[in-house]
């Protein structure tokens, strides 16, 4: 008979394995990203990685395609469980395009993150549409333990006015597919007005917040980040000089993301 060593179920250090994954969202199963650090810590903190609405030629199949990149670095160099994916109609996951839709899918991913081994609480950060939507969920859940955003409108009421633009332009990136989506533009529209940064960041304090944006966004003005700053009352607020609206791909701005991420990660509200 082979005996097994006690120190066989402890665990051991490992390189970061990211694994493709899947999790149920009102129904549609989302396609996701987890990356796990090289660790043998028994608690581990968790973030959701959210990505924005799909911008450029390519689209929604496009979506967050560097994400899990970005994911793979947090658990690596930052000793974090990161859950990056794809919103419903982007990239592999299904489903059409609604704002309230993909309110859902990050409640969603912040159960999928929570109950996994060696979690230790849940952040989470996002990027232009992402971060906003991270700013509601967060206030939403008292769970979350802190919230980081960029390049983040504080509201959707540019969409809002324009609701037939917004449906179109949805339709064109293969956002939405299905025909006959939505069944009441009126409902669909009303979630522009109702899903608010602005005055859902105040029931997230005192947790933290961290707002990053660009001078030079050319998507969101800056001025965004300012009254949602100013609306939580103690965020660390950064503006990157010279920067536009891609902050995913701006050294400058991730340099700040992970510093911030380093100062969470010993953190439990």
């Amino acid at each position: 008979m082979t005996t097994r060593s006690a120190s066989a179920d402890r665990p051991t250090a490992e390189h970061p394995r990211p694994v493709s994954i899947e999790f149920e969202s009102g129904g549609l199963r989302l396609a996701g990203h987890l990356a796990r650090p090289h660790s043998i810590e028994p608690e581990l903190p968790g973030l959701v990685l959210c990505h924005g609405f799909p911008e450029g030629a390519a689209g929604a199949a496009a979506s967050a395609v560097s994400f899990p990149q970005l994911a793979d670095r947090i658990a690596s160099e930052m000793g974090w469980v990161v859950l990056t994916f794809n919103f419903r109609g982007a990239g592999r996951s299904p489903g059409d395009f609604s704002l309230r839709g993909w309110l859902d899918d990050v409640f969603a991913a912040i159960d999928h993150l929570a109950g996994l081994d060696r979690v230790r609480g849940v952040w989470l950060a996002g990027f232009g549409t992402g971060g906003a939507l991270c700013v509601c969920a967060g206030a939403d859940r008292p769970d979350v333990q802190g919230v980081a955003a960029l390049a983040a409108p504080a509201d959707f009421d540019d969409w809002a006015s324009h609701p037939r633009r917004l449906l179109q332009h949805a339709r064109d990136i293969e956002l939405i597919t299905t025909a006959g989506f939505p069944r009441s533009l009126d409902l669909w529209s009303r979630e522009l007005r109702q899903i608010r940064p602005v005055v859902a960041v105040r029931d997230l304090v005192p947790r933290p917040l961290l707002v990053v944006h660009g001078s030079d966004d050319e998507a969101v003005p800056h001025f965004d980040a300012r009254v949602v700053s100013d609306a939580h009352g103690s965020a660390d607020l950064r503006i990157i000089g010279g920067a536009g609206h891609q902050l995913r791909h701006d050294p400058r701005a991730l340099a700040v993301l992970l510093g911030w991420l380093d100062r969470q990660k010993h953190r439990v509200g």
